[in-house]
């Protein structure tokens, strides 16, 4: 039978059950009626009088209040039954009175009439002579109509199921699996992972499972005052009965303290299976957390999951590239392979869907430079060409030859750049961002480094969860700033400074992208920390053929030049940052008068560039420039 018949099959049997209330209350008033002949009971009768364990008197007072509010007789009914016409409402006390198996329990606030909110009295009435009515939620499902409560509706909403991967439908599966080995006690299964969305649909595809509707709750919606928030528990729990439904407790990673105390509140003060979906683990005081870890997509995966979304479209693309490079929840994938499409490019398109989560943590640069702006000595040139093979081939290394399957640590590629300042650190990252076509993104150490013992991990956490969507290249500039040498543990914040190096040194070994630690004091940092570093690139200050090679380069074609000599050039005695700003501010002299860029205007703009870093210009750096 569909939707619509089991409905109208409903209302024949609620209809056929007021009828033998009806006849109930008309002998009370002393009618001489014949009892109706019996008919089954109404499914969502039924469903409710099992679901809140009531008697046969608490069902049939529910009746006798669902009654008054669907049938228009009743209410006269009533006021004959209790000999008032002023009476025209159902009463505890007219039911203690008309119906049969009546008990006193029935009436108190722990009972379930009361405590589920099943009927409400007034407020100030008296308790057996007062009107009651019974709630509209609970009249609705009566009726056979399905509604979510009008006060949760604003916190609470359907996650529908929807087919997943095999190792979601796993972790499902794992739920379940733990609701079922804890029958009879607490169930409350924590899902934790960085992706929500996936989160969100292995809940959904647990609760399925086992017959339950997801209903997921906002932590940040909790009420902060423990009454409001036992309020919403109640209205929850019946919500959950009547809608035979499991909450999902989403509680973001930004959520503090007292939210999080409030999430696990909440969770000690309701029934019933329960999944809280979290980035951390949620503590709680009274009862253990079971915890399912979800990981993210395996490559296979990722690459089914593009090929079912493009349909065929995709043949022209690596997909099995893109598969292996970038890590999209569910909803994020579908995004991206709707961009692809409508046209565009499905590398470019997951590039833009992971860029989100990071530009709120750091600084995305626009990678301009290519090889042909790099001016080192070779062997530093072999080394960054061999950092940019490791991240192209990690995925055939790591999981097609099976090193991944020996352990995650020492999987990150990690390089740490070191030399003076201007040397070309910055400019080697933006090359090999080029080169590999990945997002590049500044890491602000003062930013991250909390004074707070725990906050700088929790940033750190937050900087790569983000950043593994894209495998994004991350740039920690001055990281002398945090990897200092290992200091002697004399108190409480010696020791949380070393477990903060050891934190961010553990996430980039077992960072799936490209991590480069900046500095300018190589000397700076501790022995123990380099050796867990798998590339080292020293950029030294440039002698004077490679200053020449740097002036050669560091006009574009279509700078207008005139008579430059960079053999002579190279004898300013700077790094190739500040021939860049020597460069940039001759031309700007060179538009001002309308003609191309001459010698006179790089020596003007070398006395600049030199009073800015306050040292003398001697005359043997600018012989023979004019």
């Amino acid at each position: 039978m569909n939707e619509w018949g089991l409905q109208e099959a409903n209302q024949r049997r609620l209809v056929a059950h007021l009828e033998r209330l009806r006849a109930t209350l008309r002998r009370h008033a002393g009618e001489q009626v014949k009892a109706p002949p019996e008919t089954a009971e109404p499914a969502a009768l039924r469903d409710v009088t099992k679901a809140f364990r009531l008697s046969d008197f608490e069902r049939d007072i529910l009746l006798l209040c669902a009654g008054c509010e669907l049938e228009g007789d009743f209410a006269g009914l009533c006021a004959a039954a209790q000999g008032d016409p002023q009476r025209a409402y159902p009463s505890f006390g007219l039911a203690l009175a008309a119906l049969s198996g009546a008990h006193w329990s029935a009436l108190s606030p722990g009972g379930p009439l009361r405590r589920w909110r099943l009927v409400e009295t007034a407020p100030g009435d008296s308790l057996t002579a007062g009107q009651i009515q019974i709630d509209e939620r609970v009249l609705h499902h009566l009726a056979g109509i399905s509604i979510v409560d009008e006060r949760l509706r604003s916190i609470v909403r359907r996650v529908p199921p929807r087919p997943q991967p095999a190792s979601r439908e796993g972790a499902a599966a794992k739920i379940v699996a733990l609701w079922e080995a804890a029958e009879g006690v607490p169930q409350t299964v924590q899902l934790c992972g960085c992706d929500t969305a996936a989160r969100r649909g292995v809940a959904a595809a647990a609760c399925a499972q086992v017959g339950l509707v997801a209903m997921a709750l906002d932590a940040s919606e909790l009420p902060a005052s423990a009454a409001e928030q036992e309020t919403v528990a109640r209205l929850w729990e019946r919500e959950a009965a009547l809608s035979r439904a499991a909450v999902v407790l989403e509680i973001d990673e930004l959520d503090d303290a007292d939210r999080r105390r409030a999430a696990a509140r909440f969770l000690e003060t309701i029934g019933g299976r329960r999944i809280v979906s979290t980035v951390d683990p949620l503590r709680s005081r009274s009862e253990p957390i079971l915890r399912v870890d979800l990981e993210p997509l395996a490559t296979a995966e990722q690459l089914e999951l593009w090929t079912a979304a493009l349909n065929g479209r995709g043949e022209d693309e690596d997909l099995a590239g893109v598969a292996q490079q970038f890590r999209l929840g569910s909803d994020a994938l579908a995004a991206a392979a709707a961009r692809v499409r409508a046209g565009g490019s499905a590398w470019d398109a997951c590039r833009e869907q992971a860029r989100p989560r990071l530009d709120d943590l750091a600084a995305r640069i626009e990678p301009a430079a290519d090889w042909d702006d790099l001016v080192l000595p070779q062997p530093q040139l072999d080394t960054l060409h061999e950092i940019a093979l490791h991240v192209r081939h990690r995925a055939t290394v790591y999981e097609d030859w099976g090193f991944a399957a020996r352990g995650a640590r020492g999987l990150g590629i990690n390089a740490l750049f070191a030399g003076p300042s201007g040397t070309g650190k910055t400019m080697a990252a933006e090359v090999l961002a080029n080169e590999l076509r990945l997002d590049l993104y500044r890491i602000d150490l003062s930013s991250v480094v909390s004074k707070y013992i725990g906050e700088t991990e929790k940033n750190l956490r937050r900087v790569f969860d983000a950043a593994e969507e894209g495998g994004a290249i991350l740039l920690f500039d001055e990281a002398d700033a945090l990897f200092g040498k290992r200091s002697e543990v004399k108190d409480s914040h010696d020791r949380y400074a070393n477990i903060e190096v050891s934190y961010l040194l553990q996430r980039m070994e077992a960072y799936r992208g490209l991590a480069i630690l900046t500095t300018n004091l190589p000397t700076a940092l501790d022995q123990a920390f380099l050796r867990r570093l798998r590339f080292v690139v020293l950029f030294p200050f440039p002698d004077a053929g490679q200053r020449e090679e740097i002036w050669r380069r560091i006009f574009p074609a279509e700078a207008p030049v005139e008579r430059l000599d960079p053999h002579r050039l190279a004898q300013l005695n700077v790094a190739g940052g500040n021939i860049r700003n020597v460069a940039l501010g001759a031309a700007f002299l060179a538009a001002e008068d309308s003609r191309p860029v001459g010698m006179d205007h790089l020596l003007r703009a070398a006395r600049t560039e030199y009073a800015k870093l306050a040292k003398p210009l001697s005359d043997a750096e600018v012989a023979g420039w004019t």
